[in-house]
């Protein structure tokens, strides 16, 4: 149950910071490269996981699996796909008030 509540460290900012920025988002960009990264997510886990390069503490995970991964290893990769776009959007919405005012300074100052 450990990596149930990392998941949710994770998830909790990711969907929040989406619901925020909802209007702002992509969805379909959003949704193509969640299914893309799923299905990346799938193989790669189940791949590391058939070699024993990883192994989990069962006694640690829901004890949900597709294959041979545990569910809450595609909670990262959902994560990041709802992160990474809201995080884009605050990053350029700081962006672009600093060069409003670098732009404004420069007008004042002629």
């Amino acid at each position: 149950m450990a990596y149930f509540w990392l998941s949710l460290a994770f998830m909790v900012p990711a969907v929040l910071a989406a619901v925020v920025l909802r209007h702002r988002i992509h969805w379909v960009a959003v949704g193509v490269t969640t299914l893309v990264l799923l299905i990346l997510t799938a193989v790669f886990d189940n791949v590391i996981i058939g070699l024993d390069i990883v192994r989990y503490g069962h006694e640690h995970l829901l004890g949900v699996y597709l294959w041979l991964a545990p569910i809450e290893d595609f909670s990262y990769s959902l994560a990041g796909v709802l992160l990474l776009p809201a995080l884009w959007h605050v990053l350029r919405a700081r962006s672009g008030a600093r060069d409003a005012e670098r732009r404004g300074a420069r007008q004042v100052g002629r």
